[in-house]
């Protein structure tokens, strides 16, 4: 996401994931931290990044070695897409992956440094692809973090309907139907269906969903428009009225219920912090960015329960748009769990031989405050 996260810093974390204030730091490693070779690293999808960063930043508070790091899917500070990163002390700097496609493809471009790789998983907001590695030997594994649902997101008091059925959803996006009374809608006015940059998970598993693999002519996907990004120009702009673009539903409600307000309008990176991350007991990663944008019902089905800073991806919603989170890494022939020896200690089931940080109890309660379902026994298991 192209925004500033401001975590505010200290020695010690927190049951919840608010932070002890000592002065300001960033997503990513710290300021001033390059990750050493034997550290664990991650890349890609924006849908996951905060949460990730969140749980770096618990697991290395109490482990001293092959401490665990997460790269934001864009520059934290300048909002840059694409900066150069050092994934790690011994590598060359790459072009930053931005999104859960870039972030698999860098994963498998296998990169090492004498016995250890520059990047040991990827972030990914979408089930894998039949162009993706193979689930075997030389391949690579999806492995369970959460349970997050796809939606599509418009601006409060539009022309878009509050309920779309998927059927109208695949006739939107195959430009089909290309006017709102078409779909349920009362005004005449041309729909203008949007994606996010194409590496996007959230716009592939929305895609997947309706059944469209090759978007119609009147659909845009701007290289500047991410996902999840409520506070971009173009839900501010003359034809606001008309737009509507996949969305995470768990990236919305940590946006809108447990995250810091923007000091400007546009939540827009400049010299000063664009919000207080980390204080009033909101998220000590990520800014409400959700702008002006509320979710809609798909098939007559809400995307959340609830209300307020209680509610929830909702598990009952439409199941087909109901949507896993991953960890993708290399596949192993050599454990049960064919997640590699070395990464089992931070991505392994919670039951398993080896116990993963991510999966134990303690750490389900930050995925719940990152606006995600924890994915319960799922958590862990590869695909």
């Amino acid at each position: 996401m192209r925004i500033l996260s401001k975590l505010v810093a200290g020695a010690a974390v927190l049951a919840t994931v608010t932070m002890i204030s000592a002065g300001p730091a960033l997503a990513d490693p710290p300021k001033g931290v390059v990750p050493k070779d034997t550290d664990i690293v991650g890349v890609g999808a924006d849908t996951t990044e905060f949460l990730l960063d969140q749980l770096s930043v618990n697991y290395n508070a109490s482990h001293t070695t092959k401490k665990l790091y997460s790269f934001d899917a864009t520059n934290p500070l300048t909002g840059a897409i694409g900066d150069n990163i050092t994934t790690k002390t011994a590598c060359a700097k790459i072009a930053r992956p931005d999104g859960s496609s870039a972030g698999i493809t860098t994963l498998d471009s296998n990169i090492k440094v004498g016995s250890n790789y520059c990047v040991d998983y990827a972030r990914s907001a979408r089930a894998r692809k039949s162009t993706d590695p193979p689930q075997g030997a030389g391949g690579i594994l999806f492995v369970r973090l959460a349970t997050d649902a796809v939606t599509y997101a418009r601006v409060k008091g539009s022309n878009a309907p509050a309920n779309l059925t998927s059927t109208e959803l695949t006739a939107i996006y195959t430009c089909t139907d290309t006017t709102w009374n078409q779909v349920g809608g009362t005004s005449t006015a041309t729909i203008s269906p949007q994606l996010p940059e194409s590496g996007s998970g959230i716009a592939s598993s929305f895609l997947t969903d309706i059944g469209v693999t090759t978007p119609g002519s009147c659909v845009s996907q701007p290289s500047t428009l991410q996902q999840n990004e409520g506070v971009n120009k173009i839900f501010t702009g003359p034809n606001r009225d008309n737009v509507i673009i996949p969305f995470s539903t768990g990236k919305w409600i940590a946006q809108g219920y447990h995250s810091a307000a923007c000091f400007n309008v546009q939540c827009v990176p400049s010299h000063a912090e664009i919000c207080d991350a980390g204080s009033g007991g909101t998220n000590a990663f990520g800014c409400d960015v959700n702008g002006t944008l509320s979710l809609g019902d798909i098939n007559s089905t809400s995307p959340t329960v609830g209300s307020g800073k209680s509610t929830t991806v909702n598990a009952s919603f439409a199941p087909d748009f109901i949507l896993p989170l991953y960890d993708v890494v290399r596949y192993s022939t050599t454990t049960a769990d064919h997640i590699p020896s070395y990464l089992e200690p931070y991505f392994a089931s919670a039951t398993a031989t080896v116990k993963g940080y991510v999966c134990a109890t303690a750490q389900q309660a930050v995925i719940k405050d990152y606006g995600f379902l924890p994915a319960g026994p799922l958590c862990g298991l590869g695909s």
